[in-house]
């Protein structure tokens, strides 16, 4: 990866659209520091620290903003949400299907779709957040509930502001893709995620020196607990991340062959091919969906009192219980077939190949090769979904069985993380591969 930079670099195009994803970047990290008006950030960085849930997914994905009510404390949530609902729509909308099927200008038409949808969604979540702020975290300053007037006023800035970011994201990451290196929302969700590497840091280091090697003489075996652990910890990361890389490029590749047949005087096909499938075809998209919802009863119980909330429902909910650990495993088993049989249809796969002349060895063309590429996929898609569920779910059993909880960094960042390096890499490669070609041309 950091060859394919240092060689890019050298590039007069490729390094001033290297520079301006740096610039976009930063650009999104100064918005993420920016608090909105009428909001206390201290208390409410207070207010919010060790989240868990959805809370702490929200907080994940605004790289802090959200911690420190800043103009981008939405973040990409938004145009990720409108962007999966507009993808699922296209399988139960035929309009939307069409649009899919009409190539590039199909796809213009779904980015504007989507770009509304993202104001809307925005917009929604804004009005969301602040009677959260208001009513549960008690973060507004007086000069917001001194009077009916400015109440109104203090909520009317506040949507606005949030409406606003969360548009302005939009359009960073836009600008990217068209003037950067590509992949814009990934990006910034990647340098959101990048910006709570120094608060990984430092937990770990009180763990390991506050609570460890400082309280060696007096708590004895307690505190060497923490001095074990921190070194297993980063060992584990490691691991981790080669896990995930290896993951991330793994594929089962079904084998085609296509039929010769001649054409005037030349003779076309006869060539051995494969068709591609990863491992882990749906990404990040599982743990979100069984994230959110495994995490409802966690968000209704901060709009209620401390009293109500207290009871064996919500408490079945938090994040150390083995209730939240299983279902939330389940639902992102279900969420990743489920995304699968959405984006993949066997018979049609096969119906294109018996219509190129290709078929699988071993099957016949029709409904035994769908059979067969079905079967492959559940089998893949299965294996896919353990390895999200044991990524997402490494810190919940870590701090189940270690007493270690509220890792910055946990499987899913990770995961982001590697996926999103992995990507932009291929993609700075492609773009310098076709540079290379273009000269040879010229």
């Amino acid at each position: 990866m950091f060859q394919t930079l240092r060689n890019a670099w050298k590039i007069a195009d490729l390094r001033k659209k290297i520079l301006f994803t740096l610039f976009i970047l930063l650009i999104f990290r100064i918005g993420s520091a920016i608090s909105v008006p009428f909001v206390d950030a201290a208390a409410m960085k207070e207010a919010v620290s060790g989240a868990e849930g959805m809370m702490g997914i929200i907080t994940l994905m605004s790289g802090g903003g959200f911690s420190n009510a800043s103009l981008f404390a939405l973040s990409i949530t938004p145009y990720i949400n409108s962007s999966i609902i507009i993808q699922l729509l296209t399988v139960a909308i035929p309009l939307f299907e069409r649009w899919a099927k009409e190539g590039e200008e199909g796809r213009k038409k779904l980015n504007k779709v989507t770009r509304l949808f993202t104001v809307i969604l925005g917009f929604l979540l804004s009005i969301a957040y602040y009677f959260m702020l208001r009513n549960n975290y008690g973060v507004l300053t007086e000069a917001a509930t001194a009077s009916t007037g400015a109440a109104w006023f203090a909520a009317i800035v506040i949507i606005l502001c949030f409406t606003a970011g969360s548009s302005l994201v939009m359009w960073l990451g836009e600008q990217i893709n068209e003037h950067g290196i590509g992949n814009g929302i990934s990006m910034l969700l990647f340098a959101g995620i990048l910006s709570r590497i120094p608060i990984a840091a430092t937990n770990l280091w009180q763990y390991f020196y506050d609570a460890g090697i400082k309280q060696l003489s007096t708590a004895g075996s307690a505190a060497l607990k923490y001095v074990i652990l921190v070194p297993v910890i980063l060992v584990l990361f490691l691991a981790i991340i080669a896990f995930i890389v290896l993951m991330t490029d793994a594929e089962r590749r079904i084998p085609v062959q296509y039929a010769k047949k001649v054409v005037g005087r030349k003779m076309y096909g006869g060539q051995n091919t494969y068709i591609p499938i990863k491992v882990n075809m749906a990404g990040v998209l599982p743990i979100i969906f069984a994230s959110s919802i495994v995490s409802l009863p966690s968000l209704i119980a901060t709009f209620m009192s401390a009293e109500k909330a207290n009871n064996w429902f919500f408490n079945a909910f938090k994040q150390d219980s083995w209730v939240y650990i299983i279902l939330y495993f389940v639902l992102i088993i279900a969420f990743a077939f489920f995304y699968v049989t959405i984006q993949y249809n066997p018979l049609e796969m096969a119906n294109n190949l018996r219509k190129n002349s290709g078929a699988v060895p071993g099957y016949r063309p029709g409904k035994p090769t769908a059979d067969f590429i079905k079967k492959v996929l559940n089998k893949i898609t299965f294996v896919g979904a353990l390895f999200l569920g044991l990524i997402a779910l490494f810190p919940s059993l870590f701090g189940k069985f270690s007493g270690i909880y509220g890792l910055s960094l946990g499987g899913t960042s990770i995961m982001i993380v590697v996926g999103v390096a992995l990507e932009t890499t291929q993609q700075i490669e492609s773009q310098m591969m076709m540079r290379h070609y273009k000269g040879f041309l010229e």
